[in-house]
Order: C-alpha cells, then sequence, then structure tokens
C-alpha cells in the first residue's frame, strides 16, 4: 500500500483552520455590474467573502422586460432557474435562438457569449441563481447580439 499523505504536510493546517463564510440572504449586495432590465445581486466574492476563482449571486428580471445584450467575459457562467420562465437569447450565425426555460432548469454560458435574458410574462418576475468561474462578477453591455469581441475587430 502507498503512503497516506497528511494533507498539512502539502497545504499547511490554514487548509484544515479557515473559515466557512455566510452570507444571508438579506445581506446581499446589489452594487455590481449591472445591465439594463435586470437587476444583480452579488452574494459570493472576491470582495464579499475572499472567493478567489468563484462568484454567485442572483437576478431579478421584472415582468415583459428584456435585459441589454451583454457577455461575462472571460467567466463560464452557471444559471439555475428559481421562478418565472425566463428567455435566454443568443445570437447563431444571423438568427437570434431562445432558449426557453422554467423552474429547475439550468442553463450554461460559455465565455465571451453575447446574449440576454427575457421576462415575457406579463405578471411574473424571473429570478435565477447564478455562479461564475471569476472571483467577480464581470459584465461587458453591448450594442448588439453581433457585437465583435474588441480583440475582433
Amino acid at each position: 500500500m502507498g503512503r497516506v499523505t497528511d494533507e498539512t504536510e502539502t497545504r499547511g493546517t490554514a487548509a484544515w483552520h479557515g473559515r466557512i463564510e455566510h452570507v444571508r440572504g438579506s445581506q446581499v449586495r446589489s452594487d455590481t455590474a449591472q445591465t439594463s432590465g435586470m437587476r444583480r445581486f452579488e452574494a459570493i466574492s472576491g470582495t464579499t467573502v475572499g472567493s478567489e476563482r468563484l462568484w454567485m449571486g442572483r437576478t431579478h428580471v421584472p415582468p415583459a422586460t428584456s435585459s441589454g445584450d451583454h457577455h461575462h467575459g472571460e467567466a463560464e457562467t452557471a444559471i439555475y432557474v428559481v421562478s418565472g420562465h425566463p428567455v435566454f437569447v443568443f445570437a447563431e450565425g444571423d438568427r437570434e435562438v431562445r432558449v426557453e426555460t422554467g423552474p429547475g432548469d439550468y442553463v450554461f454560458v460559455p465565455p465571451y457569449v453575447p446574449h440576454r435574458e427575457e421576462n415575457p410574462s406579463g405578471d411574473e418576475e424571473a429570478v435565477v441563481v447564478i455562479a461564475r468561474s471569476t472571483q467577480e462578477g464581470i459584465v461587458v453591455n453591448l450594442p448588439s447580439l453581433w457585437a465583435p469581441r474588441p480583440q475582433d475587430g
């Protein structure tokens, strides 16, 4: 049998004695990057809890509202639909593709993919939980889904 390595040898005792951070729902911050037509709330980030590789929060889109077109830079984005039936729109060639969702659904947005959120409901707010692979909430607002990346044009 191989030798069992005591993790404290390689990571130090700090790995065993770190803190678990607790952010109450009432403590989420709205002073994060925003896009028109939606409201983002930051819970877990480098700013709030000292995370090094993760951002997490939630987004609210009011009834009968569309967000502005945007992307999240280098961040991968995972979305969980809590309530409502948000539609995620992105460009594929010269057409818009619409991904219709409902509570319990998950959506993955790759880095740099321009998109927008729409809430077609006339009376129900759409709420989603978001996790990103960066410690801060990167938001790049765009004039359209077909806007070139800065290095492309």
